[in-house]
């Protein structure tokens, strides 16, 4: 017999957001600033939240969000130099690359197959980022994709505005929850789930580690003018919230600005410059009328930096069956 629903059966100006999808049932019960705080590192730990404010913006779970920005400002007080902006696009590309053709083109949409370790090895890349973890990422994005551009779109900027679009709909309760069962494929996979369960648990071994390396290097080469507190700052603080912007461009943006090559039902936009700064995400109007390829820049010239990493794991047998874009999707383009 199927366990009923909370949200179902409580009345509504007293439903019971689950957080995560799993209720906290042992040991003595927690505050509610306690369990807010604990979902900072536990995203199975629950709230109760007033249904009103399920699509509001939960300040107390966003504040490490919004402490990320503010540290930005670190690089006032801890300089630069050559070796911490290596080390911070060096991370920004390899993020990149784990984000668009691991969380998006793998986990999102299966166009192509790899090995477990493979797998498991982009996942935990993909959740050094600190854009959740795959299930989550997966599960929101497939349901993107079922309701684009409408009403039930969290972050439609035709609907909601590019503010929100860009930044608050994730920062929500109803958008924090991993719904497992949009991606029962992924949820098998016990480590998938505990890297979503424990999603804040690898950027910050990725801080103490980047941390420890500026130390290292101040005291085996301070010829290179870095430190602990700089690596940190532009290696991960600077080199994370960069890339989190630019990955939301394609919610905020690419529905926005661009050209349609495609007629679809949403209002998808390839824009080459989106498409660049993302590693071939801005051939978003490419993506939207045929998603289950692993190349989004259909054409010759459309620069899809994912695309060639994928064709160069699949060279090495990392990588294998990756979809292309079948002749009659070409045939429909308008340019």
């Amino acid at each position: 017999m199927a366990t009923p629903d909370p949200l179902m059966i409580a009345p509504p100006e007293r439903a019971v957001a689950a957080i995560g999808g799993t209720a906290d049932r042992a040991g003595p019960p927690l505050s509610w600033p306690l369990r807010s705080v604990r979902r900072w590192f536990d995203t199975s730990t629950t709230v109760e939240i007033v249904e009103r404010r399920e699509d509001r913006i939960d300040w107390l779970r966003a504040a490490p969000f919004v402490a990320m920005h503010l540290a930005c400002l670190g690089v006032i007080l801890v300089g630069v130099s050559p070796v911490a902006l290596t080390v911070a696009c060096a991370l920004y590309c390899v993020r990149m690359f784990a984000l668009t053709g691991f969380y998006h083109r793998y986990f999102s949409h299966r166009a192509f197959q790899t090995s477990r370790a493979v797998q498991f090895t982009f996942a935990l890349i993909g959740a050094s980022c600190v854009q959740r973890g795959p299930l989550w990422w997966a599960a929101h994005h497939r349901q993107h994709h079922r309701v684009t551009d409408t009403p039930s779109d969290p972050h439609s900027p035709g609907i909601h505005g590019f503010l929100w679009s860009h930044v608050g709909w994730f920062l929500t309760p109803r958008n924090f929850r991993t719904d497992l069962a949009r991606v029962p494929d992924l949820a098998r996979y016990p480590e998938l789930r505990v890297l979503d369960r424990y999603d804040t648990l690898v950027p910050v071994l990725l801080a103490v580690a980047l941390y420890a390396l500026g130390v290292l290097l101040q005291h085996i080469a301070p010829q290179l003018g870095t430190s602990g507190g700089q690596m940190l700052v532009w290696g991960f603080f600077v080199s994370t919230i960069v890339l989190f912007h630019a990955t939301v461009t394609i919610n905020s943006l690419a529905h926005r600005y661009g050209k349609r090559r495609f007629e679809t039902k949403d209002n998808s936009r390839n824009n080459v410059w989106l498409a660049l700064l993302t590693f071939g995400e801005g051939w978003h109007n490419n993506h939207h009328f045929f998603p289950g390829s692993s190349r989004q820049g259909f054409r010759w010239w459309e620069v899809d930096l994912t695309w060639y990493g994928l064709k160069l794991m699949a060279m090495l047998g990392l990588v294998r069956g990756l979809k292309p874009v079948p002749v009659w999707v070409l045939a429909k383009a308008r340019g």
